[in-house]
């Protein structure tokens, strides 16, 4: 049987539906795909769920010192420990992280500026025993010290909590700070008073307010009150202090406090 030939009118509609097909494939394959089309997709959770990625927080606080060593455990770096050193489960580093982006700083937050000079106390528990959180704290509220940055307390001048702290309290062991959600469960073998010059107050008032503090904290806890090198601080010891502040204080006379910068 022989083949008919196609019409004029039937090619013309074969070529045009042809031509539909085409324009159809090179507009599907030819256009932009949408950011992250075509992409492992990161951060999905189970069954689809989305989990939000999130930022790493870092401290911004480069100011060095260290504690000398402890008889157990280690030490608190004084001013150069990092959020990242503080345990996952404590708020303080989401406080800091939240104060540093508000205009008003928290309570105890220390003012930009190099630290010349540091005097540090230790209030530690006598041997066999260690300090509960819930005592300290009710120690803290009574030798009138605040609970503020770094997750730490301070002793502050009233009304004058931008001039930073006139001197800290934090604890002995790493990372040092206290988490006040789970304040009850903690035990320490004791605390680190720490003042840092130049401060808000001449170097012997500071240590004026210092000293005292540290005593009541030591005998509100029963426990033993040390020096620098965890030796009993006795007469001599405070005298030798004082004679370091007299000179620091001598050396910086007529220099402006934090307190009026």
């Amino acid at each position: 049987m022989e083949q008919q030939a196609l019409s004029a009118t039937e090619m013309r509609v074969i070529i045009f539906v042809i031509g539909l097909i085409v324009l159809a494939l090179i507009y599907f394959f030819g256009r932009p795909r949408k950011p992250g089309q075509g992409k492992r997709t990161l951060f999905q959770g189970r069954k689809g769920q989305r989990v939000e990625p999130t930022l790493s927080e870092s401290s911004d606080f480069e100011e060095p010192g260290e504690f000398a060593d402890a008889p157990t455990g280690e030490q608190f770096d004084l001013l150069g420990s990092t959020p990242s050193e503080v345990d996952d489960a404590s708020s303080a580093p989401r406080k800091n992280a939240r104060s540093r982006r508000s205009a008003k700083p928290p309570v105890g937050a220390r003012p930009s500026g190099p630290i010349e000079h540091i005097v540090t106390l230790f209030v530690s528990a006598r041997d066999g025993a260690t300090i509960s959180g819930s005592d300290l704290v009710v120690a803290a509220e009574k030798a009138g010290l605040e609970f503020g940055d770094r997750g730490i307390f301070h002793r502050m001048v009233t009304g004058r909590n931008e001039a930073g702290p006139v001197f800290s309290m934090a604890n002995m062991l790493k990372p040092g700070n206290f988490d006040m959600a789970r304040i009850e469960t903690l035990d320490t073998p004791g605390l680190t008073l720490f003042m840092a010059l130049p401060g808000p107050l001449p170097a012997l008032d500071a240590w004026d307010a210092m000293l005292p503090t540290a005593q009541r904290l030591a005998e509100l806890l029963d426990a033993n009150l040390q020096d620098e090198k965890h030796g009993a601080l006795g007469r001599q010891g405070i005298a030798h202090i004082r004679d370091q502040l007299r000179a620091w204080d001598r050396k910086h006379e007529g220099e402006s406090f934090r307190a009026n910068w």
